[in-house]
């Protein structure tokens, strides 16, 4: 039976049989071991569960039960009449408590009322859920929890592999991975695309790659890889772009080059794969997205090596990329990535406590410098944004810098992400819920998924939304124990809750870190626009026992 003809079926059912069948076939022949996939989240019926990727959402009961209803009669508006016949069994239920449970619901996919990303109103008319939805028809309890892939993107989808590095030199690393990350953005300033963010496709790096399982888990229709041999001034580039539901190659070429030529080679593979996946795009379309900030192989060498110091992530490796993009900028001085790279240093140095003195007449060039010769380069001006908001609290000049870099790549997880962070701090916890969650669409399997999470903690917290905001920062806590900005989110949420003993031992863990802590220290992380979200963090840290 189809799902519409079913719901009819139990529509003519009275009541208490039509709540029954409700219940029942959660595990009978009509909706048996089917899994609800859509963005980054899947909804089990047979384990009553819900996850946001490998975290599990906690969820009432029936929360759990509008949600599953409103999936599965997707197709149609459903009215509160509906709702209450189906979900509360023909109960006389307040509107208001009717609504509570809407807010639930659509908090628990970090939706809202007033965006209905998801979930949506239709005045006078009742509830639809309008996300893409895919079914997986799986064996009863036989896929693991965490595997629960992203749907598909309606538009062409892509990942760009880690390309193998055959030049027989490990520290050669850094130059094919770097390889990968520019054609990555280059094909991600294409609109038409979805281009899934580096760090996730870099976590199948050094495994065997089963490229259904890839597509799968990173939600996309085509996958790119390749290898590069870099050998004195010589270098050889192999790209495949295969469709991932056929395993059929669409296209694969061999590209050899003097090592001076690595940019043009770069932009041949952009081109081709541009060309395989949509060629109805206008050749003005494929040139917009080759736009190149350097072509200095010197200061682009440097650049890769910062890049690849970057992303390991620690003290060490960030004082070394500041180093190496500082050395780029020498070698081009109109380099725009490495300013804003450099300015993203200052501001990771300070939000992980690996620094406390900062020349902030020297952040302020920086910053400067990408909005003078960067205003075409989406990466440095989301993070010089970023930097800008967090050190000088000029949030409207902040987000000009970050709303240019998304109208330049709509593709770019690290923009959203970063402006996820700049709206909460503009007091936007609507705009930021939404940036965060296209942030995570991008980039499904981001190693680094705790600054989502903390993000998505604090948007939550000036929403006073504190469940959703404990909740959050605990995800971001499994993912990453002791992460300062989650522990910050954690005493703040539990304190406002009534969670006191919660707050206090989470104060504790961070007096660990930083024995220094007091609420002036806490509050410089969060340059606030609103006075009322001021308040509210400091009226959560002095509830928790935070030295004034």
């Amino acid at each position: 039976m189809h799902e519409r003809d079913e719901s009819r079926f139990q529509k003519a059912l009275p009541w208490p049989y039509d709540f029954l069948y409700l219940r029942a076939t959660t595990h009978t022949i009509f909706y048996r071991n089917v899994r609800y996939l859509f963005e980054s989240y899947s909804l089990d019926p047979d384990r009553r569960e819900l996850l946001r990727g490998t975290i599990p959402v906690s969820v009432e009961p029936q929360v759990f039960d509008l949600l599953l209803y409103l999936i599965r009669n997707r197709d149609r508006v459903v009215s509160r009449e509906d709702i209450l016949a189906s979900v509360w069994r023909g109960r006389i239920v307040s509107e208001s408590a009717l609504s509570t449970r809407i807010n639930a619901a659509r908090t628990s996919l970090g939706d809202s009322g007033k965006v209905q990303r998801l979930i949506k109103t239709l005045s006078r008319k009742g509830l639809r859920f309008v996300a893409h939805v895919a079914e997986d028809h799986g064996t009863a309890g036989g896929t693991a929890p965490g595997a629960a892939p992203p749907a598909v993107s309606d538009k062409p989808s892509i990942a760009v592999l880690p390309f193998a590095n055959l030049s027989g030199d490990s520290e050669q690393d850094y130059f094919s991975d770097g390889i990968v990350e520019d054609i990555t953005t280059a094909l991600s300033r294409n609109r038409a695309f979805l281009v899934i963010a580096r760090n996730s496709s870099f976590t199948f790096k050094g495994t065997p790659i089963d490229i259904k399982r890839v597509a799968r888990e990173l939600g996309v229709r085509y996958v790119l890889e390749g290898s590069v041999r870099k050998s004195k001034h010589r270098v050889r580039v192999t790209a495949k772009l295969i469709e991932a539901g056929s395993g059929h190659h669409i296209w694969a070429d061999k590209l050899d080059g003097d090592l001076t030529g690595i940019f043009e080679l770069q932009d041949l593979i952009v081109t081709r794969v541009v060309g395989a996946m949509a060629p109805q795009l206008e050749y003005a379309e494929i040139d917009r997205v080759k736009h190149r900030t350097t072509g200095d192989l010197a200061a682009y060498d440097l650049y890769l090596r910062g890049l690849d110091s970057w992303n390991r992530w620690t003290r060490e490796g960030n004082s070394g990329a500041l180093r190496l993009f500082y050395a780029a900028m020498e070698k081009d001085r109109d380099f725009s990535t490495p300013y804003g790279l450099a300015a993203s240093c200052y501001l990771l140095a300070k939000a992980n406590g690996w620094a406390s003195d900062f020349d902030e007449k020297e952040i302020s060039r920086l910053v400067g410098r990408v909005a003078e010769i960067g205003m075409e380069d989406p990466l440095a001006l989301c993070w010089a944004g970023h930097a800008h908001a967090y050190f000088f609290k000029d949030l409207e000049r902040a987000l000009l810098l970050v709303d240019r870099a998304l109208e330049l790549d709509v593709n770019l997880a690290s923009a959203w992400q970063r402006s996820g962070w700049v709206r909460g701090y503009a007091g936007d916890s609507d705009g930021a819920i939404e940036s965060l969650n296209k942030a995570m669409r991008l980039n499904p399997l981001d190693p680094r998924v705790f600054l989502t999470q903390s993000a998505m903690a604090f948007a939550h917290f000036i929403a006073g939304r504190d469940d959703a905001a404990a909740e959050w920062a605990a995800m971001a806590l499994r993912v990453k124990p002791g992460w300062l900005p989650a522990l910050r989110m954690t005493i703040a949420s539990n304190a406002m809750r009534g969670r006191i003993d919660d707050a206090r031992r989470a104060l504790a863990s961070y007096l660990r870190h930083d024995p220094r802590a007091s609420i002036a220290r806490m509050s410089e992380y969060y340059p606030m626009r609103r006075e009322v979200d001021r308040r509210r963090f400091t009226t959560a840290m002095r509830k928790a026992g935070v030295p004034a």
